[in-house]
């Protein structure tokens, strides 16, 4: 009746581990958001659906046709957009953040201003969030949208009242990264188990 009994218990211990096992490999990856690097982005921009309403770096702010698209600045010097109406100025970051400023340093009348950003295929990983770093600023919440799953953005301004400073609104640009979950170690839970079984023969001898 005491070898069934501890026969009993250690097979049940080495059914436990390995239902452990089972358990921790079938639960999903715990997922988290950080900040998406952009260093090799090169992105294509809008005002208010119109491409040639922004004015890019790579071609001296100068209103070229497709002169709305722009590699990253890699010195990050300066900023990757200038509208056309001199009103507003994009700043995107190696790091991620985005910072916008009101470029004419006066108030803002209330009006339509919608912009987007489209990045292609030159982002490492699809864009999945945002978070308002600073919005000091201006009264009133940015309007972030993710758009064509994860390879541009959109923005509105026109719910903002803005001070009447040069100080930016920034923000970072975020993916999700999937945490990985250790597989459990097979050889642990065999060697728990021999154990186990030794344990029992020894009692046995006893």
């Amino acid at each position: 009746m005491k070898k069934t009994t501890w026969e009993t218990l250690a097979c049940a211990a080495i059914a436990a581990s390995a239902m452990t096992a089972i358990t921790a490999t079938a639960l999903p990856a715990t997922a988290h958001a950080s900040i998406l690097p952009l260093q090799n982005a090169v992105i294509t921009a809008t005002y208010n659906g119109a491409g040639g309403a922004m004015l890019g770096l790579d071609d001296g702010f100068s209103g070229s046709p497709g002169g709305n698209r722009s590699a990253l600045d890699p010195l990050g010097a300066g900023v990757e957009f200038i509208s056309a109406d001199a009103i507003f100025a994009f700043d995107f970051a190696a790091d991620g953040t985005l910072s916008i400023f009101n470029n004419s340093g006066a108030p803002l009348d209330p009006g339509a201003y919608s912009f987007r950003f489209d990045f292609g295929a030159t982002l490492a990983a699809p864009i999945t969030a945002f978070k308002l770093l600073d919005g000091s600023a201006v009264a009133g919440v940015p309007v972030f949208s993710i758009l064509d799953g994860g390879t541009a953005l959109g923005l509105d301004l026109g719910g903002l009242t803005w001070s009447g400073d040069f100080f930016p609104v920034t923000a970072s640009i975020e993916a999700q990264q999937a945490a990985a979950v250790p597989e459990p170690g097979s050889l642990s839970i065999v060697l728990a188990g021999a154990g186990a079984i030794a344990l029992v023969r020894r009692r046995r001898r006893a």
